[in-house]
């Protein structure tokens, strides 16, 4: 009655990835990731802030011009 071996939890792992398969499983870990990320930056982000970037331009009414800039990977 001691601890799980390994193959308990293989079989467990198993059986989770028949339930849920692996491609959720993929999104929960990328989901699980982005979140930790997020909560990182948050906590640097609370001491030292970015300057607020300029929102778009209404020219009219039926027209917006906006700036487009590129995306950095970090």
């Amino acid at each position: 009655m001691g601890s799980f071996s390994i193959w308990h939890w293989v079989i467990v792992l198993v059986i989770v990835m028949l339930v849920f398969g692996t491609k959720k499983l993929g999104n929960i870990g990328s989901d699980l990731g982005k979140a930790v990320k997020g909560f990182k930056d948050g906590v640097k982000g609370g001491e030292e802030e970015k300057p607020a970037a300029p929102a778009a331009h209404v020219a009219d009414k039926s027209t917006i011009d906006v700036e487009a800039r590129e995306k950095t990977k970090s």
